[in-house]
C-alpha cells in the first residue's frame, strides 16, 4: 500500500512539475519578446523603470521555473532525494519572490499614471518622425486602438510641429489621430485633410489610456487569476517534494 502510495505521489510529483515547466517556459518566451520586440514596444517599457524592471523579473522567472521544473520531473522519475531536496529549496526562494513582487506591484501600481504618460508624450514625442522609434510606437498604439495622446488631441498642443506635413501647422492633432476605415497604417483616411485642417468629426477624441485600460481589463484579472494559479501549482509541488523526499529510502 505504500508502495502504491509514492508511486501515485511521483507522478503526481513530475505532473506539477511539468506544468511548471510549461509556465516557465511561457514566461521566459514573453519575457524575451517584451524585452527584443522590433515593434518598439520595449521603448515604452523602458520609459518606466518600473515596468523595465518587471520585464527582466519575469524573464528570469520564467528561466528558473524552466530550469526548475525540468530538474523536478527528472528528481520525481528518478528518485533522486538530492535533486527532490535542490528543487524544494529553490521552489521556495521563487515563491517568496513571486509572493513579494505580487505585492510590490500592486504597492507601486499608482506609479502608472495619466501624468506620468502623458508628461512622457510631451517630452519625447515628434509626431511623424517615424526614425524615433518613441514617436512610431505612440503612432502605431494611436491608429492600431482607434485614440489620440493620453488624455486626447489637447495632449499634443503643447508639442512643436516638425516639417513633416504642412497641413499640422493648421491643427494640433497628428496624423496618426486621424480616423481610418481600417486600424492599421496601411488603412485608408476617412478624410486627413479635414481631421488635420481641425474638423473633429473626422478625428480620433478618445485618450488612449481610457482606451487601452479597458482594453486589457478583462487580461489583467486573467492574468492575475493565472499568477495565482501558479503559486498554487507551486505550493502543491513543494509538499509532493517533501512527501516523496521522505518517502524515498
Amino acid at each position: 500500500m505504500e508502495g502504491d502510495c509514492l508511486s501515485c505521489m511521483k507522478y503526481l510529483m513530475f505532473l506539477f512539475n511539468f506544468f511548471i515547466f510549461l509556465g516557465g517556459a511561457c514566461l521566459l518566451g514573453l519575457g524575451i519578446w517584451v524585452i527584443v520586440d522590433p515593434t518598439g514596444f520595449r521603448e515604452i517599457v523602458a520609459a518606466n523603470p518600473l515596468l523595465f524592471t518587471g520585464a527582466y523579473i519575469m524573464l528570469a522567472m520564467g528561466a528558473m521555473l524552466f530550469l526548475l521544473g525540468f530538474l523536478g520531473c527528472c528528481g520525481a522519475i528518478r528518485e533522486n532525494k538530492c535533486l527532490l531536496l535542490f528543487f524544494f529549496m529553490f521552489i521556495l526562494l521563487i515563491f517568496l519572490a513571486e509572493l513579494s513582487a505580487a505585492i510590490l506591484a500592486f504597492i507601486f501600481r499608482e506609479n502608472l499614471t495619466r501624468e506620468f504618460f502623458t508628461n512622457e508624450l510631451k517630452k519625447h514625442y515628434q509626431r511623424n518622425n517615424d526614425t524615433d522609434v518613441f514617436s512610431a510606437t505612440w503612432n502605431s498604439v494611436m491608429i492600431t486602438f482607434a485614440c489620440c495622446g493620453v488624455n486626447g488631441p489637447e495632449d499634443f498642443e503643447a508639442i512643436p510641429h516638425l516639417p513633416y506635413s504642412s497641413l499640422e501647422k493648421v491643427t494640433a492633432t497628428p496624423e496618426a489621430c486621424c480616423q481610418r476605415e481600417l486600424q492599421s497604417r496601411e488603412g485608408m483616411f476617412v478624410n486627413k485633410e479635414a481631421c488635420l485642417s481641425g474638423n473633429e468629426r473626422f478625428q480620433n477624441r478618445q485618450g488612449c489610456y481610457t482606451v487601452i485600460l479597458n482594453s486589457f481589463e478583462t487580461y489583467v484579472y486573467l492574468a492575475g487569476a493565472l499568477a495565482i494559479g501558479v503559486l498554487a501549482i507551486e505550493l502543491f509541488a513543494m509538499i509532493f517534494a517533501m512527501c516523496l523526499f521522505r518517502g524515498i529510502q
